[in-house]
């Protein structure tokens, strides 16, 4: 959870300090855009690529991992907890375990049932933050059973909820539902960030693929700034893990 609060964070971030780069050029007539100058009429919602920005996080986590252990310090661990067999969270670990080989963390990964008792799952995590060989721990969600409700779920009513993302500047979505949000729901310039994860059938070539909760296409059209899926959230969730990970290692605390 701290992953992604961290990576929604960092992409905020990026939204303000761009737009008001932006708005200062604004009031002289233009405004500047990273790859090219646009006049008062902007076409697409500016795309935030989490890619780019993961890449540069997890140089920096593999470069700080090499210099932990050139002085002799143990190497950072991770162990990953999946429960059940989620099609999008076993799609989220295999990333994650993926990324930490990469920047020099080991790592792994422990499976368990999806009837799996709550008393066991404590003390299978209980044993772990124990270890002192494990560096950090990661529960995948959710879990079977797990809901979260909170002003709006997956379950509220398309008119209600097309009311709250209307007025909304920001809009993080994670409903698991595909085109949940779509540009009629959207107010003109606004953020928006998907955390969903779907696999759907491409209706043209019949293969799997992996979108999100918004309608991105349409609703790029009305917005500000977007994430893609995959290509947004997804990698900077991945790439604060691995930072949050070595932070643990070094017993940082922030």
């Amino acid at each position: 959870m701290a992953s992604i609060i961290n990576s929604i964070y960092i992409l905020k971030r990026t939204i303000y300090g761009t737009a008001k780069f932006n708005m200062t050029k604004w009031r002289r007539g233009f405004y500047i855009d990273r790859s090219c100058f646009r006049t008062f009429y902007r076409s697409k919602a500016h795309v935030i690529s989490g890619n780019e920005l993961a890449k540069d996080i997890r140089k920096e986590v593999q470069k700080d991992v090499e210099s932990w252990l050139s002085l002799g310090n143990k190497r950072p661990h991770l162990s990953v907890i999946l429960v059940g067999d989620n099609p999008a969270s076993l799609t989220y670990v295999k990333n994650k375990i993926k990324a930490a080989t990469t920047v020099g963390i080991s790592s792994e990964v422990i499976l368990k049932p999806s009837h799996v008792s709550q008393e066991e799952l404590l003390e299978v995590i209980s044993k772990l933050s124990k270890d002192s060989n494990v560096s950090g721990l990661l529960v995948q969600l959710p879990l079977p059973g797990d809901a979260t409700v909170t002003i709006t779920h997956r379950y509220t009513p398309k008119e209600l909820l097309k009311i709250h993302t209307q007025r909304a500047d920001i809009i993080i979505v994670a409903a698991g539902i595909p085109k949940l949000i779509t540009a009629d729901m959207v107010k003109e310039g606004a953020a928006i960030i998907d955390v969903g994860i779907n696999h759907i059938e491409d209706s043209v070539t019949g293969k799997t693929i992996l979108v999100g909760d918004v309608d991105f296409e349409g609703v790029q059209e009305k917005a500000g700034y977007i994430t893609p899926v995959p290509g947004g959230v997804g990698p900077m969730t991945v790439a604060m893990l691995l930072k949050n990970t070595l932070m643990a290692a070094k017993k940082i605390i922030y």
